[in-house]
């Protein structure tokens, strides 16, 4: 079951990136979908302030590929797949690392069959002057909590 959500400012989209933080478990991949300047970067560090909350910058990985986050609980890896070349190079920035921790996945669709059936995708979309954001959960895992999902 698909949820959608508008989102009307850039403090509305972080605050929706805080809110997905606490039904994260190690494992979890989080696929962000949705062209430029949408919002996944913006979604992304009102996640991470809410798992780590002393962070100071959380930077866009556009051209390191990919940031790394130790969050009290587990690592995060924040990556931005856009510059990528072929899916196979998945493994040269430390995708093989994540099912300790949490992956999130911008441009995702460049990450080819390394990325699990099993993830939650996040679509990101403009609607005038607002984004529409649609929480798409793969498995009954993610079913469920998204089932649970308040904002």
């Amino acid at each position: 079951m698909k949820l959608t959500y508008r989102l009307d400012n850039e403090a509305h989209t972080l605050a929706f990136g805080n809110a997905i933080a606490p039904l994260l478990k190690p494992g979890d991949v989080i696929a962000l979908h949705g062209g430029l300047g949408v919002g996944k970067t913006t979604f992304t560090r009102g996640l991470v302030r809410a798992l780590i909350p002393d962070i100071q910058e959380v930077p866009s990985p556009t051209y390191t590929l990919v940031q790394t986050y130790e969050a009290p609980d587990f690592p995060v890896w924040h990556f931005d797949l856009y510059r990528l070349e072929s899916p196979d190079e998945m493994a040269e920035i430390g995708w093989d690392e994540t099912p300790e921790g949490v992956a999130i996945v911008e441009w995702p669709e460049k990450g080819g069959k390394h990325l699990p059936a099993w993830r939650l995708d996040i679509v990101f979309d403009f609607e005038g002057e607002h984004r529409l954001v649609s929480l798409e959960p793969h498995g009954e895992d993610w079913q469920a909590r998204c089932n649970e999902f308040q904002f």
